[in-house]
């Protein structure tokens, strides 16, 4: 058994309140433009102090922080920005964040007021009320500039996924802010054009952020998208709705869903990219808890109740998409048979599934990555009382047997939870019944920790459940400790008996 983050001790405890330190030191290095000022040739802390106005002994001790984090190199006391600063903190590069960073922190002041939010079931300070109209334009540059940084990437996920569908006809950006989601499907579908439909506020800031190129292609819609859509009914063959689902409660949810189906052509698509609950849940719980104080009635929903109320509109839906970040996607058509041009990575839907059957963590990697080795046995042998058990060894597959298993894998998942052993044993026997469902008909399920599926097991190597029963992942001579540390886990041997215990999982599939 291992030992990973202790969920149960103070450090996690600590961990989580301190967990502003890092953003702080973000949101200061950010509005200093340091990454800028060093990029690309480095800077001397006496440099960056000089260019910075800051005091030299201070100096040294941010910079010897965001070297910490992760975000700046030392390299002989010349300081030079990480490939993520370099690719993402830099002003004037194609996918600068600076923009979003800061509006993250615009949005913490009102979290403090959260204990009030909760003792009135809102949000409880509005900042903008009676505001300026030359301010009010400014927040609202402000907030298209952080929204266009991270769609920007985004739509370069999203657009795979309709390669070699031949789209053609409009689109309709709903609530398009930057409308950097229809740019995106317009630089490569040369014939498409798109309607961005927004408040009229938004529109006009927007219109200054348009790339010439596509500008001719595009039509301003301005409107409220919670009254009236002042557009061509039934004409649209993609329409987009990003970020918009969460700003709204559940009765204005399904007025847009319902609208986005009656303008939906026949053969098209609706785009909805969202955070959901099941998709890094962590996060997600977290971003509702951030609508909760900074909106009116926003919340985030799960994939499966928008699932079910796009079903309720006859409309037809994948299964949750998730990207490589913090958002996934549902895609809606009228037809079976359109969504089944998609290019969606069977794997990426089925890790879905697998996140919502109870795991901590789902995490693919490659068969290549699974570290087999002789020792593996011989710990088995020489340090646990239940050798020579069914399926343990000398009754499961040697090291030479599991690397020849392996040769004909390309794909596994690790899976990640905890005790009780029985319960996480049924839950991988689960994983992989799915995974033969969903096509992948040569799955197979090594656990952690001997069989437990029966109170009481025989002896002599005879297994009265050997429908049900798996190999661990060390009874087949896997390095657990290797080949989870690998695919970027921190685990440890138990060194009280009181440690909060992990339990991974894999799942071979191809």
């Amino acid at each position: 058994m291992y030992r990973g983050v202790n969920r149960n001790g103070p450090q996690y405890l600590e961990n989580l309140a301190t967990g502003y330190w890092f953003s702080e030191v973000l949101y200061t290095a950010v509005e200093l433009e340091i990454f800028s000022l060093i990029e690309p040739g480095g800077r001397s802390s006496e440099e960056i102090s000089i260019s910075l106005g800051i005091e030299p002994r201070g100096a040294e001790r941010f910079l010897q922080a965001l070297c910490a984090v992760g975000l700046l190199i030392n390299d002989g006391g010349r300081f030079y920005n990480t490939k993520v600063s370099s690719e993402f903190l830099v002003i004037g590069k194609e996918d600068y964040q600076g923009d979003s960073i800061l509006w993250r922190k615009q949005l913490f002041s009102n979290w403090r007021d959260l204990a009030d939010c909760l003792k009135t079931g809102g949000r409880v300070k509005y900042d903008f009320a009676g505001e300026a109209p030359v301010n009010m334009a400014n927040r609202i540059k402000k907030y298209i500039s952080a929204m266009d940084s991270v769609a920007r990437t985004k739509v370069r996920e999203m657009t795979p996924f309709f390669e070699g569908i031949h789209l053609r006809g409009k689109i309709l950006d709903v609530g398009a802010g930057s409308g950097a989601i229809s740019a995106g499907f317009l630089e490569i579908y040369p014939e498409m054009t798109a309607t961005l439909m927004d408040l009229r506020e938004v529109l006009d800031c927007t219109r200054e952020k348009i790339n010439q190129q596509i500008s001719e292609r595009l039509t301003f819609c301005p409107a409220n998208i919670l009254e009236t859509w002042p557009v061509d009914t039934a004409d649209f063959e993609l329409i987009i709705l990003s970020n918009i689902i969460h700003a709204y409660s559940e009765e204005e949810v399904l007025y847009i869903l319902k609208k986005a189906s009656d303008f939906l052509k026949p053969g098209g698509f609706i785009l909805i990219h969202d955070f959901y609950l099941e998709h890094y849940p962590e996060k997600a719980a977290l971003f509702d808890l951030n609508m909760f104080v900074n909106t009116y009635n926003g919340k985030v929903f799960s994939h499966q109740w928008v699932q079910k109320e796009l079903l309720n509109l006859n409309l037809h839906t994948t299964e949750i998409v998730p990207l490589e970040t913090d958002t996934a996607l549902i895609i809606a058509a009228k037809s079976l048979e359109d969504l089944s041009g998609l290019k969606l990575n069977p794997i990426d839907r089925l890790n879905v599934q697998l996140k919502t059957m109870g795991f901590d963590e789902v995490c693919p990697i490659s068969a290549e990555d699974i570290c087999v080795a002789d020792w593996v046995e011989a710990k088995c042998r020489l340090g646990c009382e239940r050798y020579g058990m069914p399926h343990c060894p000398p009754n499961s597959p040697t090291s030479k047997q599991t690397k020849d298993i392996l040769k004909d894998y390309s794909h596994a998942v690790l899976l990640k939870g905890q005790p009780p052993t029985k319960e996480f044993q049924q839950r991988a026997l689960l994983a992989e019944k799915q995974a033969f469902k969903a096509g992948f008909y040569k799955a197979m399920v090594f656990w952690a920790g001997p069989c437990s599926l029966c109170d009481n097991c025989t002896n002599g190597g005879y297994c009265r459940n050997i429908r049900e029963a798996r190999n661990s992942m060390e009874g087949a001579g896997i390095d657990v400790f290797r080949t989870v540390r690998q695919a970027g886990f921190a685990i440890d041997t138990l060194k009280n008996k009181n440690d909060f215990v992990t339990y991974f999982g894999l799942l071979l599939l191809e």
